[in-house]
């Protein structure tokens, strides 16, 4: 086990509007990444009164090796989840949501269809709102992919998590490629839509290996990119290899500004969705 740095070293205490945030969500029987994937920021962003909503329940049909959320049988859909989220977001005054979900394999369109009454919903809710889904790769079925771009949310994001090496050890039921596709099908369905992927550092990837999953990721035309330090949930869960210093990760910023992308967000504690309203912020200005 290697020893974590001060600099990863996050103090949990009382904040400001964190029981109110999960006092709502319990009473709308409401789930966020925040909680179930035991973010680090969670403290920080129920302090400014956001969350990750994570629709489809709390059990994951896939169990990848970097992963907190649960691995099981997965609930049957609530067909009032639109509606509550929906309603959570205007009780919240969030001007932007970001939507997840668990990956949902046993649904023949991966939970596409949920996705899409979760974005109309807010849409009537909540019209100033402004909507990311951060969505899973299903399957490769890109008509489940166009039920999402044909709601039209502002960004859909899609992680590639690692370098193309570790891609099969760290996501053994995912494929490098099938995730650049579904990158790359964002633009082609609806252009007007941005993009957005992140991935970890920390689980042995070279940085040559970096700077190519970078222009892979512009070569799909990639927008938006989050880079964050993995960090192990348990000790069933692959190790960290190194804790990366945060120099490194703002060399790494810099040289993605360089290779295209509108808004990079790298730091050990960033993750997919910490303060994603920035990068939609700055592109549109």
């Amino acid at each position: 086990m290697l020893k974590k740095p001060d600099w990863l070293r996050v103090r949990f205490g009382e904040t400001p509007n964190r029981h109110a945030v999960e006092e709502l969500l319990r009473g709308l029987g409401l789930n966020t990444v925040c909680a179930q994937a035991g973010c680090p920021n969670v403290g920080e962003c129920f302090s400014r009164k956001t969350a990750t909503f994570m629709a489809m329940g709390t059990h994951c049909t896939r169990d990848c090796r970097f992963c907190a959320v649960h691995h099981g049988t997965p609930e049957p859909l609530n067909p009032e989840e639109p509606v509550n989220i929906a309603r959570a977001v205007k009780a919240l005054g969030l001007k932007y949501v970001v939507v997840t979900s668990v990956t949902r394999d046993d649904l023949s369109d991966g939970g596409a269809a949920h996705f899409a009454q979760i974005i109309a919903a807010i849409r009537q809710t909540a019209p100033n709102t402004a909507i990311e889904v951060l969505i899973p790769d299903l399957q490769g079925d890109w008509r489940a992919l166009e039920l999402i771009t044909r709601a039209a949310p502002d960004v859909i994001s899609h992680n590639m998590e690692t370098v193309r090496s570790l891609a099969a050890q760290v996501r053994p039921q995912a494929a490098y490629e099938r995730s650049l596709e579904l990158l790359r099908q964002i633009k082609l369905l609806n252009p007007g839509i941005r993009s957005k992927s992140g991935f970890m550092l920390g689980l042995g990837e070279s940085k040559n290996e970096v700077h190519a999953l970078l222009d892979d990721l512009r070569d799909v035309d990639c927008e938006f990119l989050t880079i964050g330090q993995y960090l192990a949930p348990g000790k069933a869960h692959l190790p960290v290899q190194a804790y990366i210093a945060p120099a490194c990760f703002d060399e790494y910023a810099a040289l993605a500004k360089r290779k295209g992308f509108a808004f990079v967000a790298s730091a050990p504690l960033v993750r997919s969705s910490y303060r994603a309203e920035e990068a939609l912020h700055l592109a549109q200005n």
